[in-house]
């Protein structure tokens, strides 16, 4: 099976010209710690929470003016849409990512994948230990569900 068969087409980018602070809402309104960075939809770098943390309260700079081309790694990771799953899982295990930018054979974006794309083409667990929540994980539903029941 190819990557492209399992990627999320639909995905949020940022323009190196944007500023932080577009990058950060856009993080918060997605729930995404990184976001690919595109320019004339070809892939040229990524942003993410701890890099806009670092320009922000490190360097000191103004978010609102300070943009993501200056604070993107721009040796980003990536993976092509015609590799297969099985290479791509390899590829994130091996950079300890949770997920990849897809691009085409000529670097243009055209989708993500990550680690919950892959995880249910692994099969069912083997073992019931591997079954057991996460400490502070009891509510159904996760985050989004958890949030629910704060607000109310």
């Amino acid at each position: 099976m190819k990557i492209a068969d399992v990627m999320t087409p639909d995905l949020d980018t940022v323009n190196p010209s944007d500023t932080l602070t577009t990058a950060a809402r856009l993080m918060a309104d997605v729930d995404s710690g990184a976001l690919p960075v595109g320019e004339d939809n070809r892939l040229v770098g990524t942003i993410t929470g701890r890099d806009i943390a670092m320009q922000v309260a490190a360097e000191g700079l103004d978010p609102g003016k300070t943009t993501v081309g200056q604070a993107m790694s721009a040796d980003v990771l990536y993976c092509f849409e015609s590799e297969s799953v099985e290479e791509v899982s390899e590829k994130m295990r091996g950079w300890w990512v949770r997920r990849l930018p897809v691009v085409s054979r000529d670097k243009r974006l055209i989708g993500i994948v990550s680690l919950g794309d892959l995880t249910p083409l692994k099969g069912t667990p083997r073992t019931k230990r591997s079954l057991r929540k996460a400490p502070g994980r009891s509510a159904p539903g996760g985050r989004a569900a958890r949030r629910a029941v704060a607000a109310a």
